[in-house]
């Protein structure tokens, strides 16, 4: 990895994971973040998933504007990093635990592979 790439992965882990610990604080489900990016289309290929437990969590968190809110954080953080995305809705998925145990049985490789940007 150039180091450009690297200095710009470390910029995007520190801003996910200061944005991850003010929402599990929410107490809404949400448990973790990661992220998937292919730099040759940076920004454009960044891809942020939100983790919940349960399914149901992540209807709810639709449901009460919880995903609006935390594309909202998550963009507020990025944009502080000097990243700007042009539609944050394309950039952030929320998904659950559950659904990676039933779709791919609990391989978040596989699972994220066939969702990134």
């Amino acid at each position: 990895m150039k180091s450009t790439i690297k200095k710009r992965d470390d910029n995007i882990v520190k801003v996910l994971t200061t944005a991850c610990e003010t929402a599990k604080q929410w107490d809404i489900g949400f448990e973790w973040l990661t992220h998937t990016v292919r730099y040759n289309h940076f920004p454009g290929s960044l891809v942020i998933t939100c983790v919940f437990n349960i399914e149901l969590e992540v209807q709810q968190a639709i449901e009460n504007g919880f995903d609006k809110k935390l594309r909202q954080l998550i963009q507020g953080h990025l944009l502080k990093a000097g990243i700007r995305v042009k539609d944050i809705r394309r950039h952030v998925r929320l998904d659950s635990e559950e659904s990676c145990q039933r779709q791919h049985q609990g391989d978040w490789q596989a699972r994220l592979a066939q969702h990134s940007g």
